[in-house]
């Protein structure tokens, strides 16, 4: 005979889910209006992490008994309070950035491939050439620079060849940059 039961909830289960995720919503609203958006950026790795750990936590305390709603509302009150505490530093103390946050870096500068950079990003060239065509790069003399970001992104850089040179402070923080 088959067991049912792991398709059916208990009675209230329903009710306290739908409890637990208009509280934690509530909370959410209430916690980004009082540490900023950029809580939910992908500006750093620091900020992406916060961003998955905080998805984990709603999922969690909204589907399940344990941990409670009370636990979840202060690990998500921890989490933001870290995601102020570290970007507050992170403006005011170098170090703190450089401890936290991935450096970005060059994988083209114009339409050369950085070989070495690309295997520091474990990257290949398929994928490059990938990223290359979701930006609408038609042909290689367009590239003007490709960054692997701090979050992991990859920005495509490119113009016609006959426009202005790239502005050099875009790629002023950026590793790898030919100087």
């Amino acid at each position: 005979m088959i067991d049912w039961t792991w398709i059916r909830a208990a009675e209230d289960a329903p009710l306290m889910i739908v409890f637990s995720a208009v509280a934690l919503y509530a909370l959410l609203i209430l916690y980004t209006r009082l540490v900023g958006l950029r809580s939910f950026s992908k500006m750093s790795g620091f900020d992406f992490a916060i961003t998955i750990a905080i998805g984990s936590i709603l999922a969690s305390v909204t589907l399940w008994q344990k941990p409670t709603l009370w636990e979840g509302a202060v690990a998500l009150a921890v989490l933001f309070g870290l995601q102020f505490v570290v970007g507050t530093l992170r403006k005011r103390l170098p170090g703190v950035k450089t401890l936290v946050d991935n450096a970005p870096l060059l994988l083209m500068d114009g339409p050369e491939v950085l070989s070495d950079n690309l295997r520091r990003a474990n990257m290949t060239e398929a994928d490059l050439h990938a990223k290359l065509r979701e930006a609408n790069v038609t042909r290689l003399v367009q590239v003007r620079a490709v960054v692997m970001e701090s979050t992991g992104d990859v920005s495509v850089l490119h113009a016609p060849p006959d426009a202005p040179a790239l502005d050099d402070a875009l790629l002023e923080d950026v590793q790898g940059v030919p100087r």
